[in-house]
């Protein structure tokens, strides 16, 4: 709840709680650095709850990015319960990374994590999670 905007976030629908967040944390990084600091090449985001999450884009290509392709089903059913990837929730016994751990023993985050997202792709991972794909879309803007 420290987070700039978070407790204020908190009380909004969750397709409204990163942009609360995000435009919080622009605010105070601004004032922090002063008038020096250009705002309009700080682009935040905020993965409202793991990175995990994103992995869950697509259960059949997770499962088999870490080789537990046996797995896939049960990833589905997670995903099954939400909107989105994004909205898996984030309580100390139900956030993405716990419910990994119960699945796979000894889950190993930097690698595995890796390993699904590069079998994923980075356009599922976009078409499955709206507010990933809109920072996403900010970057190439800046870009372009």
């Amino acid at each position: 709840q420290s987070w700039p905007g978070r407790a204020e976030a908190s009380l909004q629908a969750f397709a409204d709680r990163a942009a609360t967040v995000e435009r919080e944390i622009l605010i105070d990084v601004s004032n922090k650095l002063g008038t020096d600091f250009d705002s309009r090449r700080f682009v935040p985001y905020v993965v409202m709850h793991e990175f995990e999450g994103l992995l869950f884009s697509d259960a059949e290509r997770f499962g088999r990015g870490i080789g537990r392709p046996d797995l896939s089903n049960k990833f589905q059913a997670v995903r099954d319960e939400f909107m989105t990837p994004e909205e898996i929730n984030d309580s100390s016994d139900t956030a993405p990374s716990k419910r990994l751990q119960i699945l796979i023993p000894g889950y190993q985050k930097p690698l595995m994590g890796v390993l699904a997202a590069l079998e994923i792709g980075l356009e599922t991972i976009r078409r499955e999670c709206p507010l990933f794909a809109n920072w996403i879309k900010k970057l190439e803007q800046r870009s372009a």
